[in-house]
């Protein structure tokens, strides 16, 4: 179990050089953007346009901040992503196109490779204790909005707004949480 400080994340521009994107894990670690086998990362849009191809990449998407995006996804009819809204999922490798609702919003990137690997993404509401059932090898849980304290066996620890927790080799356990937060838990797996 590893702790990922928001200060500590990798900041990048996008492959298609219309924006930065906030890095908050991927493997192998140090791998570019076209070597990874999974990425989690955040960005900001500010203008509308076409997201970046990744072959052989599935990817979800959640809002975090903002007034919401419409995605144009080839071969789709177009969907309003808002913070309310549940996490989309979608093949990275076919054009996608955003259009802002009212200005700039902020997203959670989730990216896996197709070719072996599956990945989930969900939002936590967290109002109180709860004890997250950790069900795949790789779980990343991202603490978006206030704080949060955590247990797993032996250790304890806190994650701020931006902090995520890195869980390895943990299947088959649970992650137990507490506090009033906005958390979004990502959990990988191998085909």
């Amino acid at each position: 179990m590893r702790i990922l400080r928001a200060a500590d994340h990798k900041r990048m521009p996008w492959k298609n050089g219309g924006g930065e994107t906030v890095e908050i894990a991927v493997s192998p670690e140090e791998a570019g953007l076209a070597g990874f086998d999974w990425r989690v990362s955040m960005a900001t849009v500010a203008a509308d346009g076409p997201f970046s191809i990744f072959p052989g990449i599935d990817r979800t998407l959640a809002i975090l901040d903002g007034n919401g995006m419409e995605l144009d996804i080839e071969g789709g009819t177009p969907v309003l992503l808002t913070t309310a809204s549940d996490p989309l999922a979608f093949p990275a490798d076919i054009p996608v196109t955003a259009k802002l609702e009212d200005g700039a919003i902020t997203d959670l990137n989730v990216m896996t490779h197709r070719d072996g690997i599956t990945h989930r993404l969900v939002r936590i509401e967290l109002a109180g204790g709860k004890a997250l059932p950790l069900t795949s090898p790789t779980c990343l849980l991202l603490c978006h909005r206030s704080t949060l304290s955590f247990r797993h066996g032996d250790e304890t620890g806190a994650l701020a707004a931006g902090d995520a927790l890195l869980i390895e080799n943990q299947a088959q356990s649970a992650l137990e949480i507490d506090g009033e937060a906005e958390c979004y838990l990502v959990s990988i797996a191998t085909r």
